[in-house]
């Protein structure tokens, strides 16, 4: 058999036994020699004489060995016809004849053998011809040959007996011989004896002459057959040897578990397997051998069956096949096997089996499932990661056939998640992840596909559903879920959830478009004050790409000069005095368009390009700072992003030395957003800033992150009230005032001055002078101005100002023309309305009405409101409302029941 490793084995393997030391090996070597007999048995039952190997071998050596009976022959006819002679041989022309015709035949059996010697491979079909000619040639060449010899020495003498002697003497010669054939040296004596036997024996020197010749021809005939046995021997030790050695390296390489070999018969039945894999399958070995191979292999029943299926094909084409990835059929465990084989047959091209080797996958498929799981899933939350989800969103977009087909995306991320890292560190914060991540599996269900893109950032692919009701739905349940406490560590960890959603209704939809729609969907979420849902419009979209035309034409603003500065006065409101300035930033584009700070800050902010718009705010405010004189002070703007460069604090000096100003004229404002790193480098950056020599100052206090304690780490120097507090303070019914109060006492206590920001009437500025404010900023004392218009205020005034405005908070109003009556003292009279608010209105049309005289304004029949007169100038009067009204419904109600209803007699006032 041929293993492997290409080495043919030939002996039986008896004779290796005797090197087994231990029954692993005797039971090795048994299964073995097992898979030789059966091979054995099908050759003999199926293949013909011509066709055994063994028989055409010993025919093509006694083929190379017949030259010497060809001369043996050659010298017998020589005899018969020649010396000594036979009387009447020539004469008898079938005699000679047939012996001629036998030494032909000897003749070409000789050239055979010489050929045969060159040792050509030749084509299964033409060894057979071969084979048959050689057996023809030696039985028709003896048959020619043994008749003629026959007939000459068979010359009676008259005796009755003489045929019946010699046929006796030859049949016991011919079974002498053939009983000695069996072994040679027994048959070249016994051929040696009979030569000088009868040379003795006829005493006879012509007898004896042939004898010596025939017998010369017989010992170089023997010499050259010994020489040949011994080249034999030695290259069947040598096999041997070999496969010894081969059958060491198979037992090592089969118990070290580095691979295993098979071999089936012609009809794909197991007639040897390695032990280990039957001990691997759980079955006896010998329950094994005998069944068909595929038994060990188990089916699989998925979309991807394409190495079983070239296993059939290989198996049933006779074709090799390597490497196939197969599942074993291994009770209770899941193993994979790499396995190879090649159809096995004989000189002759006939087909006996297939052979080959096997080695065990299971470990690699195992890391390759991690490999995978790594780089498909998250290996924090077990989620799909962000190349597995898009994947997942690509494959719900399209169905089998390509066609587009129905599918929602949402994108959420969780409110108030860096605070918890920050303050609860970041191993609360996986575990906070890990949890959200199982409520949102367990709401999703077999709905969708829960994805973490990251952070806190979470995908939810919903094949198949475009229904907004749904989605809501779903929505509405995952806010509500992540609303609720997380305990972790013996703690309530408490956040929320935005969410977008982007839905495709069966279009065209690309995964990317998709995923963009959601996150625009999100943005609008934050915006809307988190913790809601909202789904993408195409307005969405505008906005964003307005975002995107502002960020490009934002940067180059600055090398453009289109962004300016403006200054609004603070003023000490104990003195009415200015004492500084706000710079406030300004863009209007090339083409005239005014961007509006609240667009584009924003962004700035998200870009970065804040970093650079501030370094330049900073040096232009210095620079006003010089032509203001010591006696002033400029408050700039810092954001967070600002806050957090470590370059800031050498911008600063760098603009304060190219000024030449005092540090002091320079305050920075900073808001409360830096307060959400509570971090040592957030104090050391006021600490390095307050080493400059800048001032600080507090920037909306209370409307973001208030952290009292700060207020003693960080050194500043005034708190500015923000306008939500201050606009309307004066109202009786608002609890600004003692917001206000409250701010104002904790900065009197800390020894910091105090801003109040956006007032704009006299009732508010008397409120915050009263409780206490040290400065105000608004439009009572100023607008933003450029800087030629502050330096001409200061000039101008030295620097003194006047309170201007109304005297009270005005309500918004909407500018209309409508016709009215007003009832007042028993008269009704026509009017027009001008202005409405909720609060009041202007009424045109009425002379000479004293204030705080009774109205009654009826809008349409059925529809009256009553008012007072508050002032009236020629022919406008201001009304204010006994009750605060709804603009919209109001001047929607007159409306319709001014359609409906006939026009009324008016009298107008004298």
């Amino acid at each position: 058999m041929i293993f492997p490793f290409g080495i043919r084995i030939w002996k039986p393997l008896s004779d290796s036994c005797a090197t087994v030391s231990n029954q692993q090996d005797k039971e090795d070597l048994a299964s073995k020699r097992s898979i030789v007999r059966p091979i054995a048995l099908t050759a003999s039952l199926d293949e013909s004489l011509l066709d055994s190997p063994g028989f055409v071998a010993r025919l093509s050596r006694t083929a190379q060995l017949w030259h010497y009976v060809f001369i043996a022959r050659a010298l017998a006819l020589f005899a018969f016809a020649f010396f000594p002679g036979v009387e009447g041989f020539l004469d008898h022309a079938a005699l000679w004849l047939a012996m001629a015709a036998g030494l032909g035949c000897d003749l070409l059996l000789t050239i055979l053998g010489q050929m045969s010697r060159k040792r050509r491979s030749l084509s299964p079909r033409r060894l057979r011809a071969a084979s048959a000619l050689a057996m023809a040639l030696v039985g028709l060449g003896t048959l020619l040959t043994s008749s003629a010899m026959f007939a000459v020495t068979a010359v009676p003498d008259g005796s009755f007996y003489f045929d019946a002697f010699t046929a006796i003497l030859f049949g016991a010669i011919l079974i002498a011989a053939s009983a000695s054939a069996i072994a040679r040296p027994a048959f070249f004596t016994f051929a040696g004896g009979a030569a000088f036997g009868g040379a003795i024996g006829v005493a006879s020197w012509p007898f004896a002459v042939a004898g010596m010749v025939f017998l010369g021809l017989l010992i170089v005939m023997v010499r050259e057959d010994m020489r040949h046995q011994r080249r034999a021997k030695r290259a069947e030790r040598l096999a041997v040897s070999e496969q010894q050695r081969a059958m060491n390296l198979v037992r090592d390489f089969e118990r070290a578990g580095r691979g295993w070999f098979w071999e089936t018969d012609r009809y794909g039945q197991l007639v040897y397997i390695s032990p280990t894999i039957a001990a691997k399958l759980g079955r006896p070995l010998g329950e094994l051998l005998g069944r068909p191979f595929t038994e060990i292999i188990r089916k699989r029943i998925s979309n991807d069956e394409s190495e079983e299926r070239t296993l059939g094909f290989s198996l049933s084409s006779r074709t090799p096949f390597n490497d196939l990835t197969v599942q074993a059929a291994v009770p209770g465990e899941e193993r994979w096997w790499s396995i190879s084989g090649h159809p096995i047959s004989n000189e002759f091209g006939h087909f006996f089996g297939f052979r080959g080797s096997g080695t065990d996958l299971t470990e690699k498929k195992r890391s390759e499932r991690e490999i995978n799981q790594l780089a498909r899933y998250d290996t924090l939350t077990g989620l799909a990661n962000r190349l597995h989800i898009t994947e997942l969103l690509e494959r719900a977009l399209k169905n089998h056939m390509g066609q587009p087909q129905p599918c929602a995306l949402l994108l959420l991320d969780l409110d108030r998640f860096k605070a918890v890292n920050d303050t609860l560190g970041h191993p609360v914060g996986d575990q906070l992840l890990q949890q959200a991540a199982g409520r949102l599996t367990q709401i999703i269900g077999d709905k969708g596909q829960v994805g973490r893109l990251g952070g806190d950032e979470f995908q939810i692919v919903l094949p198949h559903i475009n229904q907004p009701e749904k989605l809501a739905s779903i929505a509405n349940a995952i806010i509500l879920s992540l609303a609720k406490p997380f305990a972790i560590e013996g703690e309530q960890v408490r956040i929320g959830s935005s969410v977008g959603i982007a839905v495709a209704d069966g279009e065209a939809v690309s995964a990317a478009a998709l995923v963009r729609n959601a996150d625009l969907a999100l943005y609008a979420a934050k915006d809307a004050g988190r913790g809601v849902y909202r789904f993408y419009a195409d307005a969405m979209h505008n906005q964003a790409s307005e975002r995107k035309a502002i960020e490009d034409a934002l940067r180059d603003a600055l090398a453009k000069e289109e962004l300016k500065l403006l200054y609004q006065p603070i003023v000490d409101i104990a003195r009415e005095r200015i004492t500084g300035f706000e710079a406030l930033i300004r863009w209007q584009r090339g083409d005239g368009e005014a961007v509006s700070p609240s667009k584009f800050i924003p962004i700035a902010e998200e870009s970065n390009l804040i970093v650079p718009i501030g370094e330049w705010i900073i040096r232009t405010a210095c620079d006003t700072i010089a032509q203001l004189g010591p006696g002033y002070r400029v408050a700039v703007n810092v954001s967070p992003r600002q806050f957090a460069n470590d370059r800031l604090p050498a911008t600063l000096m760098s603009a304060l030395s190219a000024s030449g100003i005092a540090p002091a004229q320079l305050e920075l404002e900073i808001t409360e957003g830096v307060f959400l790193d509570e971090s040592p480098e957030n104090l050391e950056m006021f600490q390095r800033l307050k080493r400059t020599g800048v001032r600080l100052a507090l920037d909306d206090f209370g409307t973001g992150y208030s952290a009292l304690g700060y207020l003693k780490k960080a050194p500043f120097d005034k708190i500015k009230i923000d306008q939500s507090f201050v606009l309307g303070a004066a109202d009786k019914n608002s609890m600004n005032a003692a917001i206000i109060s409250s701010i104002v006492g904790l900065a009197s206590a800390l020894r910091m001055e105090t801003t109040a920001e956006g007032v704009e009437t006299h009732d508010d500025l008397a409120l915050v002078r009263r409780l206490g404010c040290s400065h105000v900023q608004g439009y009572i004392y100023g607008k933003p101005m450029d800087r030629d218009e502050m330096l001409a205020l200061l000039r101008g005034s030295d620097g003194q100002v006047v309170a201007q405005g109304y005297q009270s908070a005005r309500a918004p109003r909407r500018h209309i023309l409508r016709a009215i009556n007003v009832l007042s003292g028993g008269y009704r009279y026509e009017a027009i309305v001008r202005n409405i608010s909720s609060g009041g209105a202007l009424i045109e049309g009425l002379w000479n009405v004293p204030p705080g005289t009774a109205l009654t304004l009826e809008f349409a029949p059925g529809m009256r409101l009553g008012a007072e007169a508050r002032w009236s100038h020629d022919n406008r009067v201001g009304v204010r409302f006994a009750d605060t009204v709804e603009i919209e419904a109001l001047i929607g109600l007159a409306g319709q029941a001014k359609s409906s209803a006939p026009r009324p007699r008016t009298y107008r006032a004298a």
